[in-house]
């Protein structure tokens, strides 16, 4: 049986955005999906910079031993997965995160061993392709605002949600799909926005 581990995010939780360049007509598609999340654009930027930022400092301290770190953030929270060869390096890279000035919380899912095979790297972005698929085709999650990431069979999620029962149908659907051991979830939901009154009149604030 599959394991679904649904994690709270109150301390050390964490989530993504890979950072990725990207061509010209890439780019612009992707501000299309920027526009529809749930998070604002400026949120949406300022967590491409720190996934950016940690992934420069990364490769520079150790191009080999991190190359198959992965990275996401959303709303702050940064998540790492795949593997490293020592734990050291996984020590480093949840240093080096927390010291990137956008993050504030990190999650470490890195494992230690060696370097993941490109047989075993097909598999994992077939079952991630699986899963986004059938997240597009639900009716019950926006899947828009997940963000997916497998490693050796364990799908992460990382994003924001409308509501628990979005969480809950988020992992239940990633944990059915096939080549999926285990399902990590890291969504949290969305902060309550602010409701404004109506606009004052400018006579009203002048005299104020």
């Amino acid at each position: 049986m599959r394991r679904v581990v649904l994690m709270t995010v109150a301390i050390g939780a964490a989530v993504g955005t890979s950072g990725c360049v990207t061509a010209a007509v890439g780019a612009a598609a992707g501000m299309g999906a920027i526009m529809a999340q749930e998070r604002s654009v400026g949120t949406a930027f300022d967590d491409g910079s720190a996934a950016s930022e940690l992934r420069a400092r990364l490769l520079a301290l150790d191009a080999r031993g991190f190359a198959d770190v992965s990275i996401e953030v959303v709303d702050g929270r940064l998540l790492l997965s795949g593997t490293a060869p020592t734990v050291e390096h996984r020590i480093d890279a949840e240093r080096i995160a927390w010291s990137v000035e956008q993050v504030q919380a990190v999650a470490n899912e890195i494992e230690v061993g060696g370097a993941t095979g490109l047989w075993r790297t097909s598999l994992d972005e077939a079952i991630t392709l699986q899963v986004r698929s059938r997240m597009i085709a639900s009716d019950d999650v926006r899947a828009v605002n997940v963000n997916i990431e497998t490693s050796r069979g364990t799908v992460y999620l990382m994003g924001i949600a409308r509501s628990e029962t979005e969480i809950q149908r988020a992992a239940e659907i990633a944990s059915v799909t096939p080549g999926v051991r285990r399902v990590v979830s890291y969504m949290h939901l969305r902060a309550p926005r602010e409701r404004l009154g109506p606009p004052v009149p400018m006579e009203q604030a002048q005299a104020a």
